[in-house]
């Protein structure tokens, strides 16, 4: 198992409208290999005394932190995937000018990263 990350602050007014845009991603990394995704709405992110959240991604008043992430089979089939979503066509359609400027979301403030699980419980 691989599971990309990534955390992101996103307007709150933009909610529904970042909901759109990682339903429209998922249709096409599902479409080259990933298992799931997981998009997490802030709810309880606390202020941190040395780092946090907010910090991380230069958050912004009324702004909110987006946790998510997605699962591969592996690495392998992650970059694979990643080099496949990103030469398909609705990447270049559906979700406005190249540049990003149409987002939700400022991008230039993500931070992500690949990780492989080295505990994973499930009841």
């Amino acid at each position: 198992m691989y599971i990309q990350g990534f955390v992101i602050p996103v307007p709150e007014n933009n909610k529904d409208a970042y909901r759109e845009v990682a339903e429209k991603f998922w249709e096409i990394a599902r479409d080259y290999g990933a298992k799931s995704q997981v998009e997490c709405w802030e709810v309880d992110v606390p202020d941190g005394k040395t780092t946090d959240f907010r910090r991380a991604v230069k958050c912004e008043d009324g702004e909110k932190i987006v946790f998510s992430w997605v699962a591969w089979d592996d690495k392998a089939a992650a970059d694979a995937g990643h080099a496949k979503i990103m030469d398909d066509e609705r990447m270049k359609t559906q979700f406005g000018n190249p540049d990003g400027s149409d987002m939700p979301f400022d991008g230039k403030r993500m931070i992500f990263g690949g990780f492989e699980p080295i505990v994973w419980k499930e009841a």
